[in-house]
């Protein structure tokens, strides 16, 4: 039935919880209302209730509701009758609800599919996992951290008349230039990277760069060196892509190239810290790879996904900046750092790689979205970017000191390794320990983990493993986090 009861308590149902520490409360009754009509629960003709009314209903400023009717009135979806009040507008040329889908009987649909991703093992983290009180994942940002007035700035002036010309036509398979050049001018060279004109590309976070990668050079029986345990869509790219998985053994000291890769002319490599163990692969191995790469004519795919996070002492340099044979493709993110889902990442290769990626992207959905690309430029050429990473290493340093001092008092008896500059750490617990039912009871607690079998190629021997994550979990809330995990051991 129509929504049309005017009394107050009705109207506060459909409302619901606004955020209250939102600033767009205006927006929030704007969207509700939309959806309202939209959804046919607020029918054509149902008088609203005025604007001094639904304020005290929602306990909100009475211009903030006027604010909302009036955007709504603009937008056609109230009209306003003179002394009497605000009504839903007719609603001819909307579209009802949509009639939920009848699922076709004996499609057959499995055998229909020519991949079947989802039966890969992935790494899986809960959707709310906000709500949870102490959530060691790698990955996800402190929202306290997010430097929103900075951004907003940026977003502002990426909204100009001028930017929005600049930005907003289809640049087919072209990046913002001004992100471009903040890229290759103040983001790169802090790695000690140097990247020429038309040797850098945007990408929807490194993920899509790795994908991107990873589709143009390798092929059905493509042999290709990928680290073992080591980032699990990384092989999963590789086999998608119909190559050969070749494990590469990691140890204290990183990647290890052995005889069993001297087919492979590919290797997807994490040398700044090790996903998972954060091992920094030694200036040894580094010359080993070099050499194997340079008699194999191999390429080095590196991906440096935590860069600029924080800093511990001396930081080992990539790969890309010790790369005298243009072998090596450097992968990054530039979200990583500030807050994942704004999804921006990028890839340094030599200019006819580049060349390649662009068209190869441009099929699959043509350029990151623009006005992202130009407000992060923003964010980055106003100082921002630089600001919010200096803040960012004192929240870090001062969670990594708390980690390292609790890990051994919290969980005695299970191995640590968390490598200079690392943002998680990876745990080995003894013998007979299985971190999956570990990582279950923990998050009935309120402690998320994530197990470390899925970062094996074989998942049974990573059984004992998991990783703790610090970037998303305040400092004070560490220790209590770790006496839980500890508990349950125990």
């Amino acid at each position: 039935m129509p929504f049309v009861a005017p009394d107050g308590p009705a109207w506060l149902h459909l409302f619901g919880d606004l955020k209250r520490t939102d600033a767009a409360l205006q927006a929030q009754i704007r969207q509700v209302l939309v959806a309202a009509i939209e959804g046919r629960t607020l029918s054509e003709g149902t008088r609203l209730p005025s604007s001094r009314m639904l304020a005290d209903v929602l306990a909100v400023a009475r211009n903030t509701v006027v604010f909302a009717y009036d955007q709504l009135i603009d937008e056609g979806y109230l009209v306003s009758v003179e002394r009497s009040g605000v009504f839903v507008a007719s609603l001819e040329g909307r579209a009802g609800p949509a009639a939920q889908p009848q699922a076709p009987d004996g499609a057959g649909w499995t055998g229909r599919f020519a991949l079947r991703p989802s039966l890969l093992r992935h790494i899986a983290k809960p959707r709310d996992w906000q709500s949870y009180p102490y959530p060691f994942l790698f990955g996800q940002f402190d929202p306290s951290m997010f430097p929103t007035q900075s951004w907003r700035e940026s977003v502002t002036a990426a909204s100009s008349v001028s930017s929005i010309n600049e930005w907003a036509g289809d640049l087919i398979d072209d990046d913002d230039p001004e992100l471009l050049e903040q890229l290759r001018a103040q983001v790169l060279p802090r790695r000690g990277i140097w990247a020429a004109e038309g040797e850098a590309m945007i990408t929807i976070g490194a993920q899509q760069a790795l994908y991107l990668v990873t589709r143009l050079l390798v092929g059905a029986g493509t042999p290709v060196a990928v680290e073992d345990p080591g980032y699990p869509d990384a092989r999963h790219m590789v086999e998608l892509a119909g190559g050969i998985v070749r494990p590469m053994l990691v140890d204290d000291s990183g990647a290890l190239w052995h005889d069993s890769l001297s087919d492979c002319r590919l290797a997807i490599l994490t040398p700044g810290h090790q996903c998972p163990t954060t091992a920094v692969l030694s200036p040894e191995r580094r010359r080993t790879i070099f050499a194997a790469a340079r008699a194999q004519d191999a390429v080095i795919v590196e991906d440096d996904y935590d860069a600029d996070m924080f800093a511990e002492g001396e930081r080992a340099p990539p790969l890309k900046s010790q790369d005298a044979g243009a072998r090596v493709i450097y992968v990054g993110s530039l979200s990583k750092a500030l807050a994942p889902g704004l999804r921006l990442g990028y890839v340094v290769a030599p200019a006819p790689v580049i060349a390649e990626l662009r068209v190869l992207r441009r099929i699959m959905l043509r350029h990151p979205p623009s006005n992202n690309q130009r407000a992060m430029a923003l964010f980055i050429g106003l100082g921002h970017y630089r600001g919010h990473l200096r803040r960012l290493a004192i929240a870090l340093s001062e969670r990594a000191a708390t980690i390292d001092a609790a890990l051994p008092r919290c969980l005695p008896g299970f191995a640590a390794r968390r490598d200079a500059g690392a943002a998680s750490a990876w745990i080995t617990g003894p013998e007979g320990f299985d971190a999956r039912s570990l990582a279950e009871a923990a998050r009935g607690a309120g402690v998320l983990i994530e197990p470390g079998d899925v970062f094996f190629a074989d998942p049974h021997h990573g059984r004992r493993c998991f990783r703790l994550g610090f970037s998303s979990i305040r400092a004070d809330r560490i220790e209590e986090g770790l006496k839980r995990l500890g508990n349950l051991v125990s």
